[in-house]
């Protein structure tokens, strides 16, 4: 008989889950099926799962490999662009060696040079990401989007049949659905789980390639969540911190131990990865299913948006619900959009919202834990 995991323990496992899923990739690569590496939440992940191919973001999230990649590259870049490539050159990440095809968005210039090179060691394609949310935006990206499912079919040999894109459209929107009621958990004051076990389990389910299984576990993990708070709680009230910004995949240690070590609950993570990730479906009764794609898929409120009002309204829309206390942003070296993007956050946070706002900028390194701790208590105690 097996026994019933611990809490503790499950949340553990997807914190581990892009290494652990290693062995199963490769399991599935003797399987013949098809690897598509992503770097970006841009990617119509559906028409992939509708030629039953799997998708694996391959942003890398550690320093290891960053020395190499300065031999190439200009050393006051984006970690996660130097990493990422690093990472390739080398040879040391499994994920992208068993993909078959890359896909790139032009989301950023640093990512958009960096897609070149990667050409030498796998077949890469970009989509051209509009920089707006405009009519003619949304055009030009449907388009995009069909040149996508083109290019699909014709490197893997596979067709991608609306039905198929349909049913995909609604597996993959009952995943969103899944983890947005997970993260909902965080609206219970005192906190049912810390603001790290959260992020573990957002990221981590990325990184699971059944979407059915996954959102069924996902679910069951909440309800337990749900049942175990009627009877305990194990953490006590204090600030509610909702954390916006970058990725924050190489990060999430230094940072958000920093705030929940001195006092403060993350409660909400509006970042890619978090809540700006699934906040949004896929129309499944769209007569378009390629215009529902892109409509779904341009919403995101990413700083390489100009202007970018979906992200004020997924911010306040967070802060309101999850009766949040301050804000923090977290943003990485060198990355433009989002560091010359933190003075219009500050004014929505301080001026609209009427909190407090604090901005912290980092790499994959540890060198400035210290710092950032103290900082966080500073902010905290002002709280």
């Amino acid at each position: 008989m097996e026994l019933i995991k611990e809490l503790p323990a499950i949340f553990a496992e997807f914190g581990e889950q892009r290494k652990n899923s290693f062995v199963r990739a490769f399991e599935l690569k003797q399987q013949n099926i098809p690897f598509v590496g992503v770097f970006c939440s841009y990617f119509p992940d559906e028409l992939a799962m509708a030629m039953g191919a799997c998708t694996v973001g391959l942003c890398s999230t550690s320093d290891e490999t960053i020395p190499e990649a300065e031999k190439d590259l200009p050393r006051n870049l984006c970690p996660l662009i130097k990493s990422s490539y690093g990472f390739a050159k080398t040879d040391k990440c499994p994920y992208f060696y068993f993909s078959d095809l890359i896909v790139g968005e032009t989301t950023c210039d640093g990512k958009k040079k960096m897609y070149e090179y990667l050409g030498k060691f796998k077949p890469v394609y970009v989509m051209e990401l509009p920089n707006s949310q405009s009519p003619e935006a949304l055009e030009l990206w449907k388009k995009e989007i069909i040149k996508l499912k083109n290019k699909l079919e014709e490197h893997f040999g596979l067709p991608i049949t609306e039905e198929k894109v349909r049913k995909a459209v609604h597996l993959r929107n009952e995943l969103r659905r899944a983890l947005r009621e997970f993260y909902q958990v965080m609206r219970l004051d005192p906190v049912p789980i810390s603001g790290l076990e959260l992020y573990n389990v957002l990221n981590g389910a990325s990184f699971r390639f059944d979407k059915a299984q996954v959102t069924q576990e996902i679910r069951e993990m909440t309800q337990r969540i749900y049942d175990e708070y009627k009877t305990a709680h194990k953490y006590t009230k204090g600030p509610r911190i909702l954390i916006t910004g970058c990725p924050l995949g190489g990060v999430a240690e230094k940072t958000i131990r920093a705030i929940e070590e001195n006092g403060g609950h993350v409660v909400a993570l509006e970042n890619c990865g978090g809540a700006k990730t699934v906040d949004k479906l896929v129309d499944e009764d769209a007569e378009d299913i390629y215009d529902a794609l892109a409509r779904r898929y341009l919403d995101i409120g990413c700083s390489v948006m100009s202007p970018n009002p979906n992200r004020l309204d997924l911010l306040g829309r967070l802060v309101e619900e999850y009766k949040v206390d301050a804000v923090v942003e977290i943003t990485l070296q060198a990355c433009h959009t989002y560091n010359i993007e933190t003075l219009g956050i500050k004014q929505f946070v301080n001026e609209q919202l009427h909190l407090p706002y604090m901005s912290m900028e980092t790499d994959y390194s540890t060198s400035d834990a210290g710092q950032i701790n103290t900082r966080m208590t500073a902010f905290l105690e002002m709280l």
